[in-house]
């Protein structure tokens, strides 16, 4: 049997398809899909008593995904399923057939699946794979770009970094493809473009721009919400890259102090504390990173007053949300523009 990969939109579950083990779609209002007929017609036929409002082509495209979701789908098979809340990627295998789980509150139809990747940050892979998960149906199949997935898969290891230079090796034969052939075709609605230009400004901030950069972007996004802010040396910083403050002769307090990791792998509380061990009385301290904090950083910030751990798309946020604040320079390294896009509940 021919495995195939699926990927998988769910925004309204999180945390427990992880802790749970299963995927799962809506359509709460349709019974156990295990009494329905393998038969697309008799799903439309539900779908348009349980929604008569709903125009035949939605009805098609439903229908389409239930059958998918309860009759296409095998074991063995594998999954990617982009988390919007972490903004992150799981991967998975599914382990069994569909079943019905009436207990739930929400997501009632589930296959079970075990996670073999979680938490893969989505700058480590290419803006060609990531394109492919951009559908704006909740189940679709990949048919590209698969080797990345299958890379992450079957890694041996899960230091993000690792596996990211792993993945620009396998993708640099194919630096000289035509574009669109490591394209899916894809609707320009808002939030696709916006996973993009997030995704977009991840690849240069991992990949683009050196370490030292980094620290200067960090600098400069302090200046562009109105701090002081200057980068120490490169080389013996006693780990503070950039120190910031209000004042412009930096002489009163409160002195912010920041870290600064151009990594994808997860910060632990080690790094975290040696942040927190350089503070004087009445400092404050910020960490910078493209990756993400394990359980035990993140217990530290919400006992320690004055840190903050900033990830990736926190960093991105940034950026966005002062991009007119920024310098030519940074404007030139990141380019992005406004734009009015198709809003997501056009239909």
């Amino acid at each position: 049997m021919t495995v195939q990969m699926w990927g998988i939109h769910n925004d309204r579950l999180s945390h427990e398809l992880i802790s749970e083990g299963f995927i799962s779609i809506g359509w709460d209002d349709v019974s156990s899909l295990a009494s329905i007929p393998n038969d697309r017609e008799a799903i439309k036929r539900i779908l348009s008593v349980a929604d008569p409002e709903s125009k035949p082509r939605s009805i098609s495209s439903q229908a389409g995904v239930i059958y998918r979701f309860a009759h296409v789908i095998a074991a063995q098979d594998i999954v990617v399923a982009p988390d919007k809340s972490t903004s992150t990627i799981n991967i998975g295998v599914v382990t069994g057939d569909y079943y019905y789980d009436a207990s739930a509150s929400s997501h009632k139809h589930r296959r079970p699946v075990q996670w073999r990747k979680i938490n893969v940050p989505r700058a480590v892979f290419s803006q060609a794979a990531l394109y492919t998960l951009g559908s704006m149906l909740t189940l679709f199949q990949i048919n590209r770009n698969t080797d990345e997935f299958l890379t992450v898969l079957n890694s041996t290891t899960d230091d993000a970094d690792e596996i990211a230079e792993t993945i620009d090796i396998l993708r640099a034969p194919l630096e000289n493809n035509d574009p669109e052939d490591e394209q899916e075709p894809e609707q320009p609605r808002a939030t696709t473009i916006m996973r993009y230009t997030r995704d977009f400004i991840l690849e240069v901030l991992s990949s683009r721009i050196s370490p030292r950069e980094f620290e200067e972007l960090s600098a400069a996004l302090l200046r562009a919400i109105g701090y002081q802010a200057r980068v120490t040396q490169y080389f013996q910083d006693g780990g503070i890259d950039v120190i910031a403050h209000k004042d412009p002769l930096g002489i009163e307090p409160p002195q912010i102090k920041v870290q600064c990791k151009q990594k994808m792998s997860t910060i632990g509380s080690p790094e975290v504390n040696q942040l927190i061990g350089t503070l004087s009385n009445g400092e404050l301290c910020l960490f910078f990173t493209l990756g993400g904090y394990s359980t035990a950083a993140r217990s530290i910030e919400r006992l320690q007053s004055g840190l903050r751990l900033l990830t990736g798309e926190d960093i991105v946020d940034l950026i966005i949300d002062n991009y007119d604040n920024l310098s030519e320079h940074w404007k030139r390294i990141i380019p992005l523009s406004p734009v009015l896009v198709v809003a997501d509940e056009t239909k």
